[in-house]
C-alpha cells in the first residue's frame, strides 16, 4: 500500500520529542499536533490518526493499553483526562477538560489574565475500559463515563455515565444497556499475547 504523507511516529521518536512515557507498539500520526508533550503517558498498543490534537498544557493526559483516538479528534486535557485501556475515540471527537464561566460573572478566553476569569476544572474527564465515544461527540468537563459504557455520534455528554450503558442524544440519554462479551474477548487477547499467538495491528503500520 503506498501512501502521501502518512507516516506514523513510533515509541522512539516520541521518546525523544519529549513525550513522558511511551510503551510498545504506539504510532501517532506526523500530522498530530502535541501539546506539553511532557505531560503525557501512553500505554502499550496505542494509535492516533491524522490531524488530532492533544493538548496536556497545564494538565496531563494519560492514555491506557489498546487504546485508539481517530482522526480530527481533540482532547483538551488541562485538566487532566485518562482514556483506560481499549477505550476509543471516534472521528471528530471532542474532550474538553476545562471551561470558561459564559454566564457573563467573568471574563472569558485564554488572552485574559487567569484572576479575571473563572474555569471549570475541579475534576478530570476519565474515560473507563472499553468505553467507545462516537464520531462527532463532545465530552464536557468533570465528566466520567463508566466501564463499558459507549456514546451514539454527536452525543453531548454534559453528565457522568453510568457503566455499561448506551447513550445518545444531546444531550445524551440512556438508550439500553450494552453486551459484556468484550470482556471474555478482552481475556482471550491477553492469553492469545502470552503465547505469542497474534500479530498486533500497530506494529504493522
Amino acid at each position: 500500500m503506498k501512501t502521501y504523507r502518512g507516516r506514523f511516529m513510533r515509541e522512539a521518536e516520541l521518546r525523544d520529542l519529549g513525550v513522558a512515557e511511551v510503551g510498545e507498539n504506539v504510532a501517532v500520526h506526523e500530522t498530530c499536533v502535541l501539546v506539553a508533550m511532557e505531560n503525557m503517558r501512553f500505554g502499550s498498543n496505542v494509535r492516533i490518526d491524522p490531524f488530532t490534537l492533544l493538548s496536556a498544557a497545564g494538565g496531563w493526559l494519560r492514555v491506557g493499553d489498546f487504546v485508539h483516538v481517530s482522526s480530527h479528534c481533540a482532547i483538551m486535557a488541562g485538566a487532566g483526562v485518562e482514556l483506560a485501556d481499549f477505550a476509543g475515540v471516534a472521528a471528530g471527537a471532542r474532550i474538553l477538560s476545562r471551561s470558561d464561566d459564559f454566564s457573563g460573572g467573568h471574563l472569558t478566553g485564554p488572552t485574559v489574565p487567569a484572576q479575571f476569569t473563572s474555569a471549570t476544572a475541579d475534576r478530570p474527564v476519565r474515560l473507563g475500559r472499553h468505553v467507545v465515544v462516537g464520531a462527532g461527540s463532545v465530552v464536557l468537563p468533570q465528566v466520567e463515563i463508566g466501564d463499558g459504557t459507549t456514546t451514539g455520534a454527536g452525543s453531548i455528554i454534559i453528565r457522568s455515565l453510568d457503566p455499561w450503558g448506551i447513550y445518545v442524544g444531546a444531550p445524551a440519554k440512556f438508550l439500553r444497556n450494552r453486551r459484556q462479551d468484550i470482556i471474555d474477548h478482552e481475556s482471550r487477547l491477553r492469553a492469545a499475547m502470552a503465547a505469542g499467538e497474534v500479530d498486533l495491528p500497530v506494529a504493522r503500520l
